[in-house]
Order: C-alpha cells, then sequence, then structure tokens
C-alpha cells in the first residue's frame, strides 16, 4: 500500500466484532479476566488497551516498522527513550533542538549523572569527533526546531555503526509521510503526535517506533512503570487525524513553499529558514532523505519591535504554541518553545529576537500569502 491508504488500511482499523468503521473507545481501567490461573492480552490499561494498541499499529505500519509505543505527549516519548539511558552513560545531540528537550537534558537527566555533549548537527566530523569511550547513543533533530537545520541521517548513523551505538531521531516536523528514518537505519524514532499526525489541536500525545525488540521491551516498561500512557479518547482521536493526514501535509506543503519563495523576496525579511528552498544550506541532503520540504518554516525580522507589528497585523494564522493543526499557527520560539532555554545559549543556537516560525495549515494558498504580505508591508511602513 501506499502512504494515503496504509493511513486508512494499514492497520486494524475497523471493529472486528461489530463491523464498526473505527476501532472504540475501550473506556475502562480493567478488564474482566476469563479465568484467575490464565493470562490474557488485556489485564488493566496502563499496561495495555485495545484503542491504544490500534494507534500503535498504525503508526508502526506508518514507519514500516515493527514496534510503536504511545505516551501521553511528545516530551513523555523522548523522556522515556533517553531515560533509558543510565549513570555514566554518554550522549551525543544536534545543538538546534526542542527547548522541551533541551530542558529535560540539562535539568534532569544531568541528576542522573547522564553526561550529552552537544554538536553543530550540519557537520559530521563533529559527530565523530564527540564520540567518547562511555558513549551510548547519538540523538538526531531534522529538520531541528525552529530553525530547520538538517542533518544528514545517513551519514550519522554510518558513524553511530562504525561504533556500535544506538541512533534516535525526532521525526516530528517530516511525519512518516515526508521522512522515513527507520529506512535509512535510525534505530528509534520519535514523534510529537500533537502535531501533524493528530493535526487538529486537540490532543497532545507522543509516540516511539522502532523495530528493535530490546529497545521496544525497554520503552514499554518504561511506559508501563511510568504510567505516561496515552489515554483512550486522545488515542481515538489521533486515529481521527491520522486517516487524513496526507491530504493535509501535502496542502500545507505545498503552501508552505509558496510562502517560503515570497518571503525570501521580500525586502522586509532578513532570512528565511526552510529545507525546501534551493537557498537552504541543507537542501541537496534534505532532498536525499526526504520527499517534501515540509509545512513548517521560520524567519527574521529586523527586530522584537518589528516582529510584534508583524504579529498584530496577522488576521488568519493564529499567535500560539504548538503547530502542525489544520489551521496556521505563528510562534514566537523566544516567548514559546525556547522560553525554558536560558538567552546565552538560545542566541548561540541562532534563536534571536527576530525570529518566528510559521506552522502552516490547510488554508486557502492564497489567502495565506495576501496576509502574510500586508502584514509584511506594515512592518515595512513602521520602520524608521
Amino acid at each position: 500500500m501506499n502512504d494515503k491508504t496504509k493511513m486508512i488500511h494499514g492497520y486494524h482499523a475497523f471493529d472486528e466484532e461489530t463491523g464498526a468503521s473505527s476501532i472504540p473507545i475501550y473506556q475502562c481501567s480493567t478488564f474482566k479476566q476469563a479465568s484467575i490461573k490464565d493470562g490474557q492480552p488485556y489485564t488493566y490499561s496502563r499496561f495495555g488497551n485495545p484503542t491504544r494498541t490500534a494507534l500503535e499499529e498504525a503508526v508502526a505500519a506508518l514507519e514500516n516498522g515493527k514496534y510503536a509505543t504511545a505516551f501521553a505527549s511528545g516530551m513523555g516519548a523522548i523522556s522515556a527513550v533517553l531515560l533509558s539511558f543510565s549513570q555514566g552513560d554518554h550522549l551525543v545531540m544536534c545543538k538546534s533542538i526542542y527547548g522541551g528537550t533541551f530542558q529535560l537534558v540539562n535539568e534532569v537527566m544531568k541528576r542522573f549523572g547522564i553526561e550529552v555533549t552537544f554538536v553543530d548537527e550540519t557537520d559530521l566530523n563533529e559527530w565523530e569527533h564527540a564520540i567518547r569511550p562511555n558513549t551510548r547513543g547519538l540523538y538526531l533533530e531534522t529538520p531541528s526546531n525552529p530553525l530547520l537545520s538538517v542533518t544528514d541521517i545517513a551519514g550519522v548513523v554510518a558513524i553511530a555503526k562504525a561504533h556500535h551505538l544506538v541512533t534516535m531521531i525526532d521525526n516530528t516536523f517530516m511525519t512518516p509521510q515526508f521522512q522515513k528514518p527507520l529506512a535509512l537505519g535510525v534505530d528509534i524514532v520519535i514523534h510529537s503526535a500533537t502535531k501533524f499526525i493528530n493535526g487538529h489541536s486537540d490532543v497532545v500525545a507522543g509516540l516511539v517506533v522502532t523495530n528493535d525488540e530490546e529497545w521496544h521491551n525497554q520503552i514499554r516498561l518504561q511506559q508501563k512503570v511510568l504510567g505516561g500512557i496515552l489515554g483512550v479518547e486522545d488515542c481515538w482521536l489521533t486515529m481521527r487525524g491520522l486517516k487524513t493526514m496526507g491530504l493535509r501535509m501535502e496542502q500545507s506543503a505545498d503552501s508552505a513553499e509558496k510562502i517560503s519563495q515570497m518571503l525570501a523576496n521580500h525586502s522586509v525579511v532578513k532570512n528565511v529558514h526552510y529545507p525546501g528552498l534551493s537557498s537552504h544550506p541543507g537542501y541537496e541532503i534534505h532532498k536525499q532523505q526526504a520527499t517534501s520540504g515540509g509545512a513548517v518554516l521560520s524567519f527574521e525580522l529586523a527586530s522584537q519591535e518589528a516582529v510584534y507589528n508583524f504579529a498584530d497585523a496577522l488576521q488568519i494564522p493564529i499567535a500560539a504554541v504548538s503547530l502542525g493543526g489544520v489551521e496556521s499557527i505563528l510562534s514566537y520560539p523566544v516567548t514559546m518553545s525556547h522560553a525554558c532555554v536560558p538567552k546565552e545559549e538560545r542566541e548561540k543556537q541562532g534563536v534571536t529576537d527576530g525570529l518566528l516560525r510559521l506552522s502552516v495549515g490547510i488554508e486557502d494558498t492564497e489567502d495565506l500569502l495576501a496576509d502574510l504580505e500586508q502584514a509584511l508591508d506594515k512592518v515595512r511602513v513602521g520602520v524608521k
């Protein structure tokens, strides 16, 4: 099956007992045992629930993976993976990274004695040189949040295999539709399903996919003992959203490409970060490992005042945290996704006071372009 068909038919999408066109919400905490002597697949919803199982099977199928695990948030998924390492272990991670992941590494993992080295994700030599005798894994996020930096997935995987290390990737921006890291040799794929997989800004969810049974068992243990399970209603809503992800992503990515081109040619915009633009430093690498530039871009204006004026003038995109909804969402990383990152570190990553991130929704492309242009024109008029 191709991906759009697989999103609807590539898993147990229908209830086998009743023929219902969607998996029921099994709203229960416990399950009646046929016998106290024998085990059965479902006993308690923290350990497993048929609604959650259906979602996990669906996402595993889309990533061409064997196993998937659903968590109560994207950070729950990231935490389950990273906290599977032990005291004294060392990880190498890209420096352009989601603010929540940065906070987890620096405020939680340090207390458990797990060491991390951040590297320039675009430089394979830095990945190689950062490896120590106690290094256990390499963690990628490509394209990165919010600067859309591109990491050579196959290149990092080759380094990891040479040193017998596990590779982990946050694939939230690309989704399984546009980028399939397991096929490129990555061991563990992580998604904030809150974003494009659900796609309707009404769920907070996380997913982990792998082909490695040992890692799956470890991550499933984390889900079970730490209790970070995804609730059954959110599982159902995520499956509901998943069925239209193919159409949504195509529309959003098409609009994002046109918007990025318009922004790149506008006099008020200093810089545009979008891997679908040929001017992007990682364009060629991204083209080899992904099938689209995606639906997220970021761009820089001259100052914080310009940012405020622009945001005030916009009419269609909502100003909000998060991304990946059917509505276009404008975010200000300084006060939103990277507010928990110290200013010095934030600026070192390139997250400046003039940076805005735009998650493009499924609105009419021409309407979005017109709205962005009128807002930029007001910024230009306001510049002295």
